[in-house]
């Protein structure tokens, strides 16, 4: 039970030790740069993306039917 106690408290202190490493504070600083660069770029994700292009395709629709009824409209004339 003892052995059990002992690997637990030294598993423990070394994912401590692992977290404090400067390889994760690295990884933490890289993130960050990383993120604010991507924000200030302007840029969207594949699901914004994916709804405007479904917007865009049904606004299409509609103004070609627009289209045709005008015509239709100035052949009657």
């Amino acid at each position: 039970m003892t052995n059990n106690k002992f690997l637990d408290e030294i598993s423990s202190r070394i994912s401590q030790l692992a977290v404090s490493t400067p390889v994760a504070e690295f990884e933490k600083n890289a993130k960050a740069l990383l993120s604010g660069a991507f924000s200030r770029m302007d840029l969207v994700t594949r699901e914004e993306f994916d709804i405007q292009r479904e917007l865009l395709a049904k606004a299409q629709e509609k103004l070609a039917a627009l289209e045709a009824k005008i015509s239709e409209l100035e052949a009657r004339k």
